[in-house]
């Protein structure tokens, strides 16, 4: 039974949201701030988090960059606010997926539900990719990333993209064909949020993002992982 921490301080909220997913056969926990998800995360085991933006004691944002920094727990933000730098935020933070407020709770369902499956069906072709004489290494078994022998904390999604790419290397890849790949072929958001996944994935591996060695952009389509294997 997936395990589910529902993070948001308007109770009626809260309340109808819980009742969706225990409905559906998920185990939830719940806080209304977050300070108080931060303890459940630090002593219960979570398989998601839904969190609220907007709570009482921090900035959903500053709570969801703390979450990320400690492990790579999916995310499905809720938000009030629609504008499209207010969601390309949020996925920079390490969101997965985001919902606006009102929402349907049976959508909210559906997206834990692919979030979800897309971090358990993930296909791998190797136990062990490296590249650039070892520099960059996925350890697909442990699903571990390190750089120059350095872990490195990724979101699941962005994760697979880079898992993705790299398994064909040289091979170019549309933006469309990610979006399926990784966000399923459900997803129903911007298709630029692959392009902020992509740049996040470039702040962390790339010694010079603007100019980078792994993921290049194949101009007006998609991008290419061009690392070389050892």
């Amino acid at each position: 039974m997936k395990r589910i921490l529902v993070v948001d301080d308007e109770d009626k909220i809260r309340d109808v949201v819980v009742s969706y997913l225990q409905k559906d056969g998920f185990h939830t926990l719940e806080a209304a701030a977050g300070r108080e998800a931060l303890q459940i995360l630090q002593s219960e085991p979570v398989d998601l988090i839904v969190l609220d933006l907007m709570l009482p004691d921090m900035d959903g944002e500053q709570l969801c960059q703390t979450v990320r920094s400690m492990n790579s727990v999916p995310i499905l933000m809720l938000t009030a606010k629609v504008s499209e730098n207010s969601r390309i935020k949020g996925l920079s933070l390490g969101a997965d997926d985001y919902v606006i407020k009102p929402f349907d709770p049976r959508e909210v369902v559906a997206r834990i539900r692919t979030i979800l499956r897309r971090s358990d069906d993930s296909q791998l072709l190797a136990d062990r990719l490296s590249f650039q004489e070892g520099e960059l290494v996925i350890d697909s078994l442990k699903r571990l990333v390190f750089l120059k022998g350095e872990p490195v904390n990724l979101t699941p999604n962005e994760y697979k993209l880079l898992l993705c790419l790299a398994k064909y290397p040289q091979r170019h890849f549309t933006r469309e064909d990610l979006i399926e790949k990784v966000l399923g072929y459900d997803f129903e958001g911007d298709i630029r949020t692959i392009d902020q996944h992509v740049k996040n994935l470039r702040q962390k591996l790339e010694s010079d993002p603007r100019n980078p060695k792994y993921i290049v952009t194949v101009y007006g389509s998609g991008y290419r992982f061009a690392g070389g294997a050892r």
